[in-house]
């Protein structure tokens, strides 16, 4: 059976300095779609459906990765498309479990996956800020403490007090982000979310990132922003396919990535 961390199963605990290992993961997802049986047939044929859903092959979506992240490292993961990039945040994370494999945090987890995901569209952004913040770990009392600084730095002014569901989808990111960046994580995992929001907003964002780095907090790092990439982290891993291609500097891996796009013809 796969183990996950602080889960350590029968596998050596972490090291004082590491924060994130990977031993041999592989992670698999089933593909079969409900629509290829129709709702109605589904619901008539629940048992007959689900056994023949059961017999479809997996997709594999990481194999046999390994990789450590120190504390106070901040890791950039870069690929294509489908390459693995999400499934291995979503992995340490601790939203998808290994298939097989060892995986182990040690510390607090701010997942920046998806902002805003945790908010209800109907409630102010002022109440959200709560709302997300308690659902990421903070007691109330902490979100009511750091209330004025989230607002301050999501730059929203008025429309704070206003329901979510007016917002502009760059309006959403802000709010997520500067609720996420105040919790004072161990482990912040970042999927693409600087993408999202005006170019000021993103170097701001950018500059927090290095204030977190600056301040010991580790990071994994998941972009299609190579300059970005490059700036903020000390490693970079390089998967296609779901196979960890390369791992070291961030010169040489994102090197080694451009060649591999320009020998498909990407």
């Amino acid at each position: 059976m796969p183990s996950t961390g602080p889960r350590s199963g029968g596998s050596p605990r972490l090291s004082e300095n590491v924060t994130i290992r990977l031993k041999h993961v592989t992670k698999d997802y089933h593909l079969a779609r409900v629509g290829a049986f129709g709702v109605k047939n589904l619901l008539l044929h629940l048992p007959s459906c689900l056994r023949e859903l059961g017999r479809h092959n997996p997709f594999r979506a990481l194999t046999d990765v390994s990789f450590e992240v120190e504390k106070g490292e901040c890791l950039g993961i870069i690929g294509r498309n489908g390459s693995g990039k999400s499934t291995t945040l979503g992995l340490i994370a601790g939203v998808l479990r290994p298939t097989s494999g060892h995986l182990e945090t040690h510390g607090r987890i701010c997942p920046l996956l998806e902002l805003g995901a945790g908010f209800h569209f109907e409630l102010t952004g002022r109440e959200n800020i709560v709302l997300n913040g308690v659902l990421l770990g903070m007691t109330r009392g902490e979100v009511e403490e750091r209330m004025d600084e989230i607002i301050a730095f999501s730059e929203l002014g008025d429309f704070v007090h206003r329901p979510v569901r007016v917002y502009s989808a760059g309006m959403v990111a802000r709010l997520g982000f500067s609720v996420a960046v105040h919790l004072e994580p161990d482990i912040l995992l970042v999927d693409e979310v600087l993408a999202v929001g005006d170019l000021a907003f993103q170097r701001k964002c950018l500059a927090r990132m290095e204030d977190f780095r600056s301040n010991g907090t580790t990071m994994v790092f998941v972009s299609h922003n190579l300059a970005d990439v490059e700036s903020i982290c000390n490693r970079v891993a390089f998967l296609e396919s779901g196979r960890l291609v390369e791992l070291g500097e961030p010169r040489e891996v994102i090197a080694t990535y451009k060649e591999h796009l320009r020998s498909q013809n990407l």
